[in-house]
């Protein structure tokens, strides 16, 4: 898979991150209790794909129910472009809003009944391992 690299921070531009990842992400829209009222359709990464920039000092977190996962925003502005999901608590959730223009392909977006999270990731084949590094394309060789 051939990976590109994403930058994206916050509204008041105190965060900023990159990622690498697929130039078509797919991306959850996700109607558990936070989700819903944040509005946030995320895609998953790896933690190793994903590096803060800057502001790092200016993030805070919130933390409910099973506290597995950590919903990190911006002290300033208050927007999340990011967060650490219940579902791949190694990995993290970005928003693709968040992201800068330029660098996302395309988009498909899947429901994700997260009202009903236990039975969903049960049956879900693919999201868990969404947060494991993907090898990535060898770079081509060149013969002079």
């Amino acid at each position: 898979m051939d990976l590109v690299k994403h930058s994206g921070g916050c509204h008041c531009g105190a965060v900023r991150f990159e990622i690498w990842s697929s130039p078509d992400i797919h991306v959850f829209d996700c109607n558990c209790s936070i989700c819903t009222m944040k509005q946030i359709p995320h895609f998953i990464v790896p933690k190793s794909s994903f590096k803060i920039l800057q502001g790092s000092e200016n993030l805070t977190t919130y933390t409910f129910n099973t506290h597995v996962a950590q919903h990190i925003f911006c002290k300033t502005c208050g927007v999340q472009s990011f967060f650490c999901p219940r579902s791949n608590p190694d990995g993290y959730g970005v928003a693709p809003h968040c992201l800068d223009p330029g660098t996302v392909r395309n988009v498909t977006v899947e429901k994700f009944d997260g009202q009903k999270w236990e039975e969903t990731m049960q049956a879900h084949k693919t999201i868990r391992n969404m947060s494991k590094p993907v090898p990535t394309s060898p770079p081509a060789e060149t013969h002079s």
